[in-house]
């Protein structure tokens, strides 16, 4: 509904509420990062899942993966870890992901154990290979990922285009395929410029959208068969007879987790985004009102034998919280995720005796032909095993987890920009496969200089991220509310830097004068540009000194702590950070000092006309201060999100 819609009173008082929830949010949020193991009380659902898997499963390996065997049921798994590091920080989910992939990866890339049977669900598991890669950069992950690729580019197809589900199943599309596959091209074409892959992206995702609908619910069947040959094939369709919530679940995931990484001005975008609605719209129809939950057939639903089927309830509550999240569903959506997130807690989730946490009613499997025949009937996917602990539904239930817990803030800043400037800090590299990126302060960039996390407490709040690669205009920053200006390159970074000039300074200074939120990080003497970037701070009051403070030699890191005091509208609670190797800060024209340590200003705002002005001393949010790999007693993650909160200006966090 628009604003309009409701009496002035009651929009006030719902504007009120959601207030209130972000403020709660932040104040958890600033507290300490939980170190979760099993039975912790104060953990998060997510958490004690998290917490569970690594203790019961060392290194990746559940009762279905086994020890050496690359599969896509650990890859679920490692999915669903990385979606708990990504929310919460704690540096060892992402040690256990690394653990699990090095398992297989040798040192020259080879896959050990890989099975080159031409199957998408051996694709899986590259999406946490590629992950590993994203962070530490170490070229034999990326080989890793160059040879799945090459896989895929070997994968049978039909007549249409669209891959075999596995060469055993010829003609055949199954989609539980466009899981197994395409969010990991999508992620692959990304990272290393391969563009062209995602015309043949949208074309897998969308063959089935178009071929695969049960004309009755909207909903689509679990399998194709373009040839018409198979005895499960419809003769007129090629379509199995049945619609399994597993297969839908499949389907669901790879559309949000594809349009991660898909460019946005893409001719096939808008399709993708349409499909994600149609289909999505049609599972709430299917969701359970009494329980919230989604039928394992899901046509026939309270079917004497028919039951509530755990991973699909997951995967369905995953693909609408992350779907509202990223502005593709409507807000409405939210409720039918909450409704099925609380029914998953109610029916699956049990507490052991030793505190760790129990998913029951998962499905082993589900297929179609083969040996023995599978008809695709219902009666045949409730002859299905079902399980506790399945690997793929636990996988399933921390992706839900990690969406869950930005489920209260993840609309507020809906409709708002996050501009990060690539312009004044234009640095690239190779990558292992030798395409040049941009890196540094970059969204994209997971690595330890990369913004990719703080990109992450923007998006928690539904605000959407942009990069400007040229300079600031009036016509471009009036599409965004933040823009954000990260240690500006000197020659010692970057043979052919772009300083600010005046026309840049007084274009932003506009912008913020009319209501823009501006965050200005330096660096320390030898690594940014001072004598240009001041032709902008100082205008704004704000003056950085090419000084070095906070100087750390090796692993001192005390030389490195600043005390955090509690501030009204940006940090709720006081906290020790971590800025190492910085420059200082000298203030007038109103702007405040608001953290000062040992007679140095770190920290500082101005407010000037409509707008804000944050400025620090040091970049401050890179993956390094805030992935919990290193350095997670510092608090960065928090702080981030913190930041992230006060540069979107929600009402109860924009008092001076």
């Amino acid at each position: 509904m628009l604003d309009g819609d409701f009496p002035e009173i009651a929009l006030h008082l719902l504007k009120s509420l959601a207030a209130t929830v972000l403020t709660v949010t932040l104040a958890a949020a600033a507290q300490p990062p939980a170190q979760a193991t099993p039975g912790d009380a104060q953990a998060t659902p997510g958490q004690k899942m998290a917490a569970t898997v690594i203790a019961k499963w060392p290194a990746g390996s559940s009762s279905q993966s086994g020890p050496g065997k690359w599969a896509y049921e650990e890859g679920v798994l490692l999915d669903g870890i990385a979606g708990m590091w990504h929310v919460t920080g704690d540096g060892r989910d992402f040690a256990y992901i690394k653990a699990s992939v090095d398992k297989y990866v040798e040192p020259d890339g080879a896959i050990r154990g890989y099975n080159d049977q031409h199957t998408l669900d051996d694709i899986e598991m590259g999406r946490a290979d590629l992950l590993v890669y994203r962070v530490t950069q170490d070229p034999k992950y990326a080989k890793a990922a160059e040879f799945l690729h090459e896989r895929l580019a070997a994968q049978p197809r039909t007549a249409s285009g669209g891959y075999w589900h596995k060469q055993v199943y010829p003609n055949q599309m199954w989609l539980d395929g466009a899981y197994m596959a395409e969010p990991f091209r999508a992620a692959y074409a990304a990272t290393f410029g391969e563009s062209a892959d995602f015309d043949d992206i949208a074309h897998q995702l969308l063959l089935m959208d178009q071929h695969m609908r049960d004309t009755k619910t909207g909903l689509l069947r679990h399998g194709w068969d373009e040839s018409k040959a198979m005895p499960w094939a419809d003769k007129a369709t090629g379509l199995s007879p049945e619609v399994w919530g597993r297969a839908m679940g499949w389907y669901a995931m790879a559309l949000v987790d594809v349009l991660d990484w898909f460019p946005k001005d893409h001719p096939q975008h808008a399709a993708l985004v349409a499909a994600l609605q149609r289909n999505m719209a049609a599972i709430v129809k299917a969701q359970d009102p009494a329980s919230g939950l989604w039928w394992q057939v899901m046509t026939h639903p309270g079917e004497k034998g028919n039951y509530f089927e755990a991973s699909a309830s997951c995967m369905f509550t995953y693909a609408l919280a992350k779907g509202v999240r990223q502005g593709y569903l409507p807000v409405t959506d939210e409720a039918a995720a909450r409704r099925g997130w609380d029914g998953i807690n109610a029916k699956f989730i049990t507490t052991d005796a030793d505190g760790t946490e129990t998913l029951h009613g998962t499905v082993r499997v589900g297929g179609l032909g083969g040996k023995p025949y599978r008809s695709g009937t219902f009666d045949y996917y409730l002859s299905e095993k079902v399980a506790d602990d399945d690997s793929k539904g636990v996988g399933a239930y921390m992706l839900a987890a990690s969406e869950m817990q930005q489920a209260s803030t993840a609309t507020l800043a809906r409709g708002k920009t996050v501009l990060m400037d690539a312009w004044f800090n234009s640095q690239t590299r190779k990558t292992a496969l030798g395409n040049t990126e941009l890196f540094h302060y970059k969204w994209t960039d997971d690595s330890n200089n990369g913004y990719s996390l703080f990109g992450r407490a923007f998006r928690r709040y539904g605000a959407t991220l942009a990069t400007l690669p040229a300079a600031p205009t009036a016509a471009a920053l009036a599409k965004a509310q933040v823009y954000i200006i990260a240690s500006p390159d000197n020659p010692s970074k970057n043979p052919n830097p772009h300083y600010m000039d005046k026309a840049s300074a007084d274009t932003i200074v506009t912008w913020v004068r009319n209501g823009g939120n501006l965050l200005l990080f330096s660096n320390d003497r030898d690594n940014t540009d001072f004598n240009h970037f001041n032709l902008l701070a100082d205008q704004l009051g704000i003056h950085f000194n090419p000084v070095l403070s906070h100087h750390v030699v090796g692993d001192d890191h005390t030389a490195g702590e600043v005390a955090i005091p509690a501030i009204p509208g940006l940090f709720p609670h006081a906290f020790t950070a971590y800025m190492k190797d910085t420059s200082t800060i000298t203030v007038s024209k109103g702007a405040k000092a608001i953290v000062t340590d040992h007679g140095d200003v770190m920290l500082a705002i101005a407010h000037f006309g409509k707008g804000r002005v944050l400025a620090v001393v040091d970049p401050w949010f890179y993956n390094e201060y805030a992935d919990g790999r290193k350095l997670g007693q510092y608090h960065g993650f928090e702080a981030a999100r913190d930041v992230a909160a006060w540069a979107l200006g929600h009402p109860l966090l924009n008092r001076p």
